[in-house]
Parts: C-alpha cells; sequence; structure tokens
C-alpha cells in the first residue's frame, strides 16, 4: 500500500471522527434545548399570572432570582402591569448578593426601583406585620444548593409563618436542586441542635427542590400556610444545574460554582473546626487545609480510604479572609471525579476524622457557644458524630447510627415530591 495514500486515508478518518463528535455534541446540546425546560418565575409569567394579577407583591429574592435569560425577577415584576411590586425582602448575603456570610444586611430603598428592601437577616429574620402592611400575596424565588445547612430555606419557612400569621398567600417559584434530586445523606437533625443553619428535622443532603420543602415544612412542621408551588417544567430529579440551559449565579459569595456546591454537604463540616474550608481562596470548600498539616500526608491518607468518586490533591493555599489570613496553610483539594457515585457528607466525615487523628495536639472542634453547643453539632445536627470522631469510632459505625432516622425520613419525603 502506498504510504501517501495511506496517510491520507488516516487524516480523512481523523476528520470523520471529529466531525462525528462535534455532531454528537451538538444533537445533545440539541435534545438538552428541546426539553421546554422553565423554570417556576417563567411559568408564573406565562401561564400563572392568575396568581398575582393585580394584587400588591412582595418578593423575597436574592442575585440568583432570574428568568434563563438572565432577567431579574425584580425588574421582570416591577415592569409587568398585571401585578404592583410593592416590597422586596433580602435574605443572608442580601437582595443584590453583596453581604459576606453571617454579617448583618440593612432595610434600604432599592435604588433601581425606588422599592423598599426589608432585611431577613438583621434584627429580625421573620418579617414583621409592618414590613407585610403592603402586600396582598408573598413570593419566594431564591435558588438552594441542596444542603440542609444553607440559611435561605429558613428565610423561606419563616415567611411562610409571617404569611400564615397574616393571612398572606405564600407562593414559592421552584427551581432545580443543583446536586440533583435523587440523593440524600446524612443524619436527621436532632431538635436540640436547631439553629439558623439547620431549623427542622431533615438530612444534610435532602436532595429536594426549594417547593417540595417547602411543601414539607408546610405540613410536617405545622406551618399551615396557604402554600403555592409553581411548578418547573422538564426538569427530572436526576438533572445536576449543567444538565439544564441555566447559567450558575452565585447564590452567595464562597457558592462560586457548580463545583463548590457538589463539595459542599461535606466540606461545610470543616466551618465547625479551626481548620480553613478555603474561605478566602478562589476555591472555598475545595481547598482545606491549615498550617499545621502536611499537605502531602494527608493527601495520601484520603486517597488510601478509595472513597467514591472523588480524589485528594495535596495543595497550599494563603487565605485573604477568614481563618489563617495571609498564613501559608497545607492540605487538600477535592476533586469530584464522579458525582453520581460521590458521597459528599460522607467524604467530609471521613476528612474531619482523618485530620483529627492525625493532628490531635493541634486540630480542635469549635468550642461550645453561648448555648453550650458546638458549631460543629449545629452543622451535622447531633452532638454524637463529634463524640463519636472522640472516642474513635468508625465512620461505618456512625452511619449506621443514624441509618434507621433516615430510612423513616425518606418516606416521609416520597409525598413531597413534585417530580
Amino acid at each position: 500500500m502506498n504510504k501517501k495514500w495511506l496517510t491520507g486515508i488516516l487524516a480523512l478518518l481523523l476528520v470523520l471522527s471529529t466531525v462525528s463528535a462535534a455532531l454528537a455534541k451538538n444533537d445533545k446540546e440539541k435534545e438538552k434545548n428541546n426539553g421546554k425546560f422553565r423554570l417556576g418565575v417563567e411559568v408564573l409569567l406565562k401561564d400563572r399570572l392568575d396568581l398575582i394579577k393585580g394584587k400588591r407583591v412582595g418578593l423575597i429574592t436574592n442575585p440568583t432570582g432570574v428568568d434563563q435569560e438572565l432577567n431579574s425577577i425584580v425588574d421582570l415584576l416591577y415592569n409587568n402591569s398585571n401585578a404592583e411590586l410593592t416590597a422586596l425582602y433580602g435574605p443572608e448575603h442580601g437582595v443584590r448578593g453583596s453581604a459576606p456570610a453571617g454579617s448583618y444586611v440593612e432595610s434600604y430603598i432599592d435604588e433601581k426601583t425606588g422599592i423598599p428592601v426589608y432585611s431577613l437577616y438583621g434584627k429580625t429574620k421573620k418579617p414583621t406585620p409592618e414590613m407585610l402592611s403592603n402586600v396582598d400575596v408573598l413570593l419566594f424565588d431564591i435558588q438552594d444548593v441542596g444542603a440542609r445547612f444553607y440559611t435561605y430555606i429558613y428565610t423561606m419557612a419563616l415567611a411562610m409563618e409571617a404569611a400564615k400569621e397574616n393571612n398572606i398567600p405564600f407562593i414559592v417559584l421552584d427551581r432545580p436542586n443543583p446536586i440533583s434530586g435523587t440523593k440524600v445523606e446524612g443524619p436527621i437533625l436532632e431538635d436540640k441542635y436547631s439553629s439558623f443553619v439547620g431549623e427542622f428535622p431533615i438530612p444534610v443532603r435532602h436532595g429536594m427542590t426549594v417547593g417540595e420543602l417547602a411543601q414539607l415544612f408546610n405540613k410536617e412542621f405545622n406551618i399551615g400556610a396557604d402554600l403555592t408551588v409553581v411548578k418547573m417544567e422538564g426538569w427530572k430529579r436526576s438533572m445536576y444545574y449543567d444538565d439544564t440551559d441555566l447559567q450558575f449565579v452565585m447564590p452567595s459569595p464562597n457558592m462560586p460554582t457548580l463545583d463548590t456546591a457538589l463539595v459542599y454537604p461535606g466540606a461545610c463540616l470543616i466551618e465547625g473546626t479551626n481548620v480553613s474550608e478555603g474561605r478566602g481562596t478562589t476555591r472555598p470548600f475545595e481547598l482545606i487545609g491549615a498550617p499545621f498539616i502536611n499537605s502531602d500526608d494527608l493527601a495520601a491518607k484520603l486517597n488510601s480510604y478509595h472513597l467514591p468518586g472523588v480524589k485528594f490533591r495535596a495543595a497550599s493555599f494563603i487565605p485573604s479572609t477568614s481563618k489563617f489570613v495571609n498564613k501559608l496553610s497545607h492540605g487538600v483539594q477535592i476533586h469530584v471525579t464522579n458525582r453520581n457515585a460521590y458521597k459528599p457528607f460522607e467524604t467530609g466525615l471521613y476528612i474531619v476524622k482523618t485530620i483529627h487523628d492525625m493532628y490531635p495536639n493541634d486540630f480542635q472542634f469549635r468550642a461550645p457557644g453561648s448555648n453550650g453547643i458546638s458549631f460543629f453539632d449545629n452543622l451535622v445536627g447531633n452532638g454524637s458524630i463529634r463524640a463519636g470522631i472522640e472516642a474513635g469510632k468508625t465512620i461505618e459505625e456512625m452511619k449506621a447510627e443514624w441509618q434507621p432516622d433516615l430510612d423513616k425520613f425518606m418516606e416521609v419525603r416520597e409525598q413531597y415530591l413534585l417530580y
């Protein structure tokens, strides 16, 4: 066979392979785009305007409250002649998302619309009757991240209580669970450990949308609001955020990407310790470390467990804020290799326990607050996991302890799934 002719055939095959791959990619994109996916806000404005027509509307939202064209729901409602937007309510980080985690957000007048903005993360986390005096219906449109300790779902619950007390209908405009709606993980919160990072007895990774959670909260925890959930169209439970056509808008300053949301249900546990969870870096919750850690040793130990769907890379970083400001810290970066196999909460426990065991003279859980409870216990929702780590229990032993309650929750959860 002529060598030049053979080279030509190989080149042609390479071109055909490239074209085939491109066509397959285009078909996949076309299939996704033809899924007719619609957010709750889009369904409301096209098909369910009857819910707000002629009414004074109060809106609880933040920068994630956008449609698929990235138009803010604030602007969409303000410019809609069917309803009158009369009040805005900001959760942690505020309506515009400019406030750091845990900081006080004052009430003010929105510069763009002239509408009053009431803080739900300041002196009061629950709308007062005065805040609701000019409202006929209350809307909630905020992107959740799928973890029990993300505070927006409790802003929603408290607003539902206020709506009930003031005889105001409450509407949730549903959005995807960005880390899918099929996977549930972690212990059920015990009442003693209830806080604004865990108000109700649900697991750490709940696998529900905000609309589904609203229904569960409303009935199971006796809120009793006049609740309507405007469902999405075209969303399936197995979908992650990037399986839709949506652009990822940061729900909070330290939740910059979908990768962050994937690791958050476990990596957030580091907040309850004296180890950095990567705040003040470009990879919060993916980077874990402290000055007293040896990066290579920790990465090798964590990789030796062969945890599903994840690998750990030795990494060093200098946080610009939060723990160890301007100090060189050593640890690992969490790399999710198979998100369907990955178990973020279990992985987070392995990280905490391993650092505890490797550095017993340096590692510390955060000291109890004025209520006598460690913040770590608030995050996991009980005191037994911290005690188990300190007593040398295995993760499997701890899982066996919380599994029966998780099984019971799964039965309850099934009643409120909308998709």
